[in-house]
């Protein structure tokens, strides 16, 4: 394979309901067989630029483009989508996002099934990605049933049986354990071995060093710096966050944590919130099973496990929203109900799109609260820097300011229990500092519990680690 997998030229876009991601004047020229990571904070234009690759833009997402994009000798412009599927492969930061189907098998065919190809080839297809992939325990399951790890395999999988010349990710790390990115490395390298031309877009970095030939930094819609990956990935810790880029390593490793709540800074206080006989099942299948827990009032605590372990079951259990589970909360010697949990706890969801409502960035996060809040809603905004878009559509932001609008509304409701289930997920550098201040902040106020994978988070803010695996302690 030679020449080029793709041209930008002096590609300009801009978004028809805001300014977060746009690219200006943008030249690019990715080799077939390359493999490229772009990187920069959040609303650089990184995920702009792999939309424009895969030809969602202009296909899909509105707004004034001007350029040339070509892919593999095609003009996006001139091409659907429908056409692009053989060309172009895509593996998005949330794959629910991407699915189609309620069974995984039919999820890896459907793209196949798209281009038209005849039932016997798909059927090699798909059995040769699971090869390839090592996923046959995964085929013939429920999509829903399967944590966040193996959701990715299953559109890398379906990326895979298309056969595209180009892949295009786009934060794909950002919600999966050590394990999960250690399997998506593989995949990565089996593509690179087979000559397909790679682009990246990642906040986490470390993992793809000895993959990338070729790093580029965006800043305001532009490429700012470039690097070959051996030279990169050589960078020093200091030099990577003035640039507003992630370490290549977190400092500490809290999954190798074995013993109840371990705290790993002073204790919160004497108190605490008690748990007792915690138990739900999906089905016939045992999810959580904890008969006795004590969360420090006022701690923040990261809640860690592999993906699937049951920490996601256990917060929605204990903010009273899983209908069914059994188990007790003892908070200031009242013995909670659901609903009693539903009014003292507030959960920030992992996939934000699915709780912002509002028509404004200031009206989602006074959703239910008093006129009279607004300054203190405002000043929060402030406090996360992101009172700029107070008067913009919530779902025009970037996902890293989603995630603090959501943030945002959790602080102005001012509950006793703050629930965060992945709050620094495709946060850049600067905004996953922030966030953690933020949140190290909300100690003693009230008592913070974090889902998370993100290990530098944990350094920076948290008092206590709880490791959760198959739904015990």
């Amino acid at each position: 394979m030679s020449g080029d997998a793709a041209v930008l030229e002096q590609v300009s876009f801009r978004y028809q309901n805001g300014d977060a991601g746009a690219v200006n004047g943008l030249d690019l020229q990715i080799k077939a067989g390359e493999c490229v990571l772009l990187c920069g904070s959040s609303g650089c234009g990184k995920t702009t630029v792999t939309r424009m690759l895969n030809g969602l833009i202009p296909h899909y997402y509105e707004g004034e483009m001007q350029g040339s994009v070509t892919v593999c000798g095609k003009q996006i412009a001139d091409c659907t989508i429908e056409l692009l599927a053989g060309t172009v492969g895509s593996v998005f930061q949330n794959p629910r996002s991407q699915f189609f189907c309620v069974d995984t098998t039919a999820e890896i065919a459907f793209g196949c099934e798209n281009m038209g190809l005849p039932e016997a080839e798909i059927r090699r297809r798909v059995d040769a990605a699971a090869n390839e992939m090592q996923i046959h325990p995964l085929l013939g399951r429920s999509i829903f049933r399967l944590s966040g790890g193996e959701k990715q395999k299953i559109a890398c999988a379906g990326t895979t049986a298309m056969q595209p010349e180009l892949l295009v990710l786009d934060e794909p790390t950002s919600n999966l354990d050590l394990d999960a990115i250690e399997a998506l490395r593989g995949y990565l390298r089996n593509w690179k071995a087979q000559g397909r031309t790679i682009v990246i877009a990642e906040h986490r970095l470390g993992w793809l060093r000895g993959l990338c030939d070729r790093v580029l930094l965006l800043e305001n819609g532009s490429i700012a710096a470039e690097w070959t990956g051996d030279v990169f990935f050589a960078l020093e810790t200091e030099q990577l966050n003035q640039m507003g880029l992630r370490a290549f390593s977190a400092q500490n490793n809290y999954l190798e944590t074995r013993t109840g709540i371990y705290p790993i800074r002073q204790d919160a206080g004497g108190e605490a919130i008690s748990l007792e006989h915690f138990a739900y099942s999906y089905g016939k299948d045992p999810a959580l099973r904890i008969e006795n827990l004590s969360i420090p009032k006022g701690s923040v605590t990261a809640v860690v496990g592999h993906n699937g372990a049951g920490k996601s079951t256990f917060v929605k259990c204990l903010c009273g929203l899983q209908k069914g589970f059994r188990g007790t909360v003892v908070l200031d010697g009242r013995r909670l109900k659901p609903r009693d949990l539903r009014r003292c706890s507030y959960l920030v969801m992992q996939d934000v799109n699915h709780q912002l409502f509002a028509e404004t960035v200031l009206e989602e996060v006074m959703l239910g609260a008093d006129e009279t809040d607004r300054e203190k809603a405002e000043a929060i905004l402030e406090q996360l820097q992101i009172s700029a878009y107070k008067d913009r559509h919530p779902m025009s932001l970037s996902g890293g300011q989603k995630q603090r609008t959501a943030i945002a509304s959790a602080l102005l409701a001012g509950k006793q229990i703050l629930v965060f289930d992945e709050p620094t997920s495709g946060l850049d550098f600067g905004s996953m500092e922030r966030t953690a201040a933020l949140l190290q902040s909300l100690g003693h106020a009230c008592t913070v519990l974090i889902v998370t994978h993100d290990m530098e988070l944990i350094d920076r803010c948290c008092t206590h680690v709880l490791h959760i695996e198959n739904g015990s302690i």
